[in-house]
């Protein structure tokens, strides 16, 4: 890495939010998104890079897109399909296999939602209560979501 992109990319940590933004405003020719310092920082810092020893081949390029829309992601990795406020969904065709009262229960994330014995659900949690017949939440009873290492006991 030449020296100066690498003052610069180090001067990134040192400067205050309101500096911060006005480098993605320059670099991007964008209005900053309103993520953390540290995402800001860590973009600006490609960026530069980017600028300085060429971006991605077209190729590469082209296999990230595919990939991203594979798993039902936008061109910065966040889902498409969710809505505001629920958790992460599992990329879609993944398995979700519990077992409850001796009996196996599988799940298939499906685009919007689960597919779950020739049924679509638009959530784990609908699933669950069904399954259960009390109200559970649907990601901690199929361990979705945050691992604890612990199994909740059925």
């Amino acid at each position: 890495m030449s020296t100066g992109t690498s003052v610069q990319i180090a001067q990134l940590q040192q400067l205050p939010m309101r500096d911060l933004w006005d480098r993605w405003r320059a670099l991007m020719g964008t209005d900053p998104p309103r993520y953390n310092r540290g995402f800001l920082i860590r973009r600006l810092a490609y960026r530069l890079q980017e600028l300085a020893y060429g971006g991605l081949s077209q190729t590469a390029r082209a296999r990230m897109d595919e990939l991203l829309a594979q798993a039902g992601c936008d061109e910065i990795a966040s889902k498409k399909h969710i809505v505001r406020g629920r958790r992460e969904m599992p990329i879609i065709g993944t398995r979700l296999i519990r077992e409850w009262n001796g009996q196996p229960h599988e799940v298939t994330a499906v685009p919007g939602g689960f597919a779950y014995r020739g049924r679509r659900y638009r959530s784990l949690t609908a699933i669950a209560e069904l399954i259960t017949g009390t109200h559970w939440n649907g990601p901690a009873f199929f361990g979705v979501g945050a691992s604890t290492g612990k199994e909740r006991a059925s």
